[in-house]
């Protein structure tokens, strides 16, 4: 397969898994090229995600590597056999390619967790809560690109939205809710948005009140997304020049932890809604 001219984080996390399974084996880049009959930068180029690698030869590389895990392995060929080409393509050029590979990352998510603290999740927010957050950014962004940003935001509400839908959990700190980023009216109907959202069976929402009695967690907010096992689960670090990814499978299990403990102060759905509905009254 040719050289690549840009990987994108989905392909460079193939060629880091594979990356790793060598590392596991004691295996050199050379030796491993020696065993597939082709030379170190080959095998260089396929574990930076600038080569393409088929499914026999993951396989086949699986095997040399003696990885006993037929999940991963199973996950790892459905990656190098994806030709997904998703809606966010048409920004390519025109939006941060961080803002593609997150669209692509949650498009092949199997669930996703948030914690937020101080601005309600990227997947709630209304059109009209997203153009505030993004008209804030300094310095300021052109008009078409802000709308740009909009636009994407709004689409990737779709994991939630469209066919088929993605299980996701939420857990939103009330300094979130009660911070107004637009007018009072964008507040009030922000807060509706997540109430009809929470009804759905695949969302659930949890608040975290402020008189919650020794909560110190208000540092670990987070956007997690399940991979196909969970050594290809990734967490990510959302800012408004777009996302950072965190592969490390030590990072991911604290990431796992840390959300079952917020999970675990925190309100439960139904009274989570209510109050919601009662902040709603207030504005």
């Amino acid at each position: 397969m040719p050289r690549r001219q840009r990987a994108t984080a989905r392909q460079e996390r193939l060629g880091i898994e594979l990356r790793k399974l060598r590392e596991a084996s004691g295996l050199r880049g050379r030796e491993a090229a020696a065993l597939l009959g082709t030379d170190a930068a080959r095998v260089s180029q396929i574990e930076s995600g600038l080569a393409g690698v088929s499914e026999a030869r993951v396989r086949q590389l699986a095997a040399h590597y003696s990885c006993t895990d037929d999940e991963l392995i199973t996950a790892l060929v459905a990656m190098a056999a994806d030709r997904t080409r998703g809606w966010w393509e048409e920004y390519l050029g025109l939006l941060p390619t961080s803002f593609l590979d997150l669209a692509e990352l949650e498009y092949h998510a199997t669930y996703r967790l948030d914690v937020e603290f101080l601005h309600v999740p990227g997947l709630f927010q209304t059109e009209d809560y997203a153009r505030a957050i993004f008209s804030y950014r300094v310095p300021e962004l052109p008009p078409d690109d802000l709308e740009l940003r909009v636009r994407h935001r709004l689409q990737r509400r779709v994991i939630i939205e469209g066919s088929p839908l993605t299980p996701y959990e939420a857990v939103i700190h009330e300094a979130a809710l009660r911070i107004m980023v637009g007018s009072r009216g964008t507040a009030r109907a922000q807060l509706t948005r997540i109430l009809e959202l929470a009804e759905a069976d695949h969302i659930t929402v949890r608040v975290i009140p402020f008189d919650l009695e020794g909560f110190a967690g208000a540092t670990n907010a987070m956007m997690y997304v399940g991979g196909a096992v969970p050594k290809l689960d990734t967490a990510v670090r959302d800012a408004p020049q777009g996302a950072g990814f965190i592969d490390s499978e030590a990072q991911l299990g604290a990431f796992r932890t840390l959300f079952r403990k917020v999970e675990a102060v925190s309100l439960a759905p139904e009274r989570s809604r209510d109050f919601i509905h009662r902040l709603a009254k207030e504005l």
